[in-house]
């Protein structure tokens, strides 16, 4: 159990996922590392939404950054939470080199 802002939660705390960088690759696809260490791999093409026409533009879909643990493109016009982009990507293994 733990207490945050005087609110008492049963389970033990989670630490937040974020985004610590994120590579775009083809056809929509962004390779991101968490701040966990692991990398993986997100389908933008499937997020919903006006907001995400955009990243169809490929030099749109190629200025995306990382700002506060969040990708973001377009000077932060356009985000999607690192939780959700965890929760819904893929794991990625490296090939040996």
């Amino acid at each position: 159990m733990y207490i945050v802002n005087g609110i008492a939660y049963a389970n033990e705390p989670v630490a937040q996922i974020e985004v610590s960088h994120a590579k775009p690759l083809d056809d929509g696809i962004l390779l991101l590392t968490f701040n966990n260490g692991e990398k993986k791999l997100f389908d933008t093409t499937l997020l919903e939404g006006q907001v995400f026409d955009a990243l169809k533009d490929e030099e749109v879909f190629c200025s995306v950054y990382v700002e506060d643990g969040a990708v973001t493109w377009k000077d932060g016009e356009i985000d999607c939470a690192p939780e959700y982009m965890y929760e819904h990507s893929y794991a990625y293994n490296e090939l040996p080199v």
